[in-house]
């Protein structure tokens, strides 16, 4: 059942492989104010966070998906403590607010949100959902990559825009991984992910936010890099460590 926050906020918590206490349920919700406050103007607000545990990595997947009045906002981080995470995915929706309010003060993109026609990651050629539901089901990474092919190279611009903008991961940029490990890490979250992801946002959208957990994974776990070497192998696509 969502929960009321004070202003317009609504707020869904929702868990999967994992449960979280009353008292860190509530912890989550105190850590609300500020969004709150930010978001209080629109007519729409409504905040849904999933939290998951990725036996993988030992590690808690945090999404927090956002719906506001034209945009539909989405974070979502992993760390071994699912608060941290969280706290991590509220600070990014915050600075995502703000972006999003500034380009209100746009008449074109104004328009643009308000007809749902803004989109940050489009695909180059359009997808077969059906044929992503199968190879989800199948376990069949080669055959999701291949399925969602047409949101490679927008995902690649995307990617590529968002180092240049963090100092921490423009730096590791050539040293520590590449621009074609962060599409794959983002690509690798997306298929281990796929059925517990937000059904009522774009897959486009849902994608854009997995880019930010999936540089910070890398940041944060260079023995990320070996399961995106193993994922090329199952695409039958060797190594690469190409300069940005």
């Amino acid at each position: 059942m969502p929960t009321e926050l004070p202003g317009r906020l609504r707020v869904q918590i929702d868990t999967h492989h994992c449960d979280l206490t009353p008292a860190e349920i509530t912890k989550l919700h105190d850590g609300l104010d500020t969004l709150a406050r930010m978001v209080e103007s629109f007519p729409v607000a409504d905040l849904h966070v999933f939290v998951s545990f990725r036996a993988r990595n030992n590690e808690y997947a945090v999404k927090t998906t956002l719906i506001l009045s034209g945009a539909t906002l989405v974070a979502s981080d992993h760390d071994p403590v699912a608060h941290a995470a969280y706290e991590r995915c509220v600070d990014n929706l915050m600075r995502e607010v703000k972006d999003y309010k500034d380009r209100l003060g746009n008449v074109p993109e104004r328009q643009k949100a308000v007809n749902g026609t803004r989109q940050e990651v489009q695909p180059t050629d359009n997808p077969d959902p059906a044929a992503i539901d199968a190879a989800v089901a199948a376990g069949d990474y080669a055959a999701f990559r291949q399925a969602t092919i047409g949101y490679e190279e927008p995902v690649r611009r995307r990617a590529g825009r968002w180092v240049e903008r963090d100092a921490d991961s423009d730096g590791a940029i050539g040293r520590r991984f590449t621009i074609a490990d962060v599409v794959e890490e983002v690509f690798l979250t997306a298929f281990e992910t796929y059925d517990d992801r937000p059904k009522d946002i774009r897959f486009g959208d849902w994608l854009d936010g997995v880019i930010d957990p999936a540089v910070k994974g890398l940041l944060r776990h260079p023995d990320e890099l070996e399961a995106v070497s193993m994922a090329r192998t199952l695409q039958g696509v060797a190594p690469t460590r190409e300069e940005k």
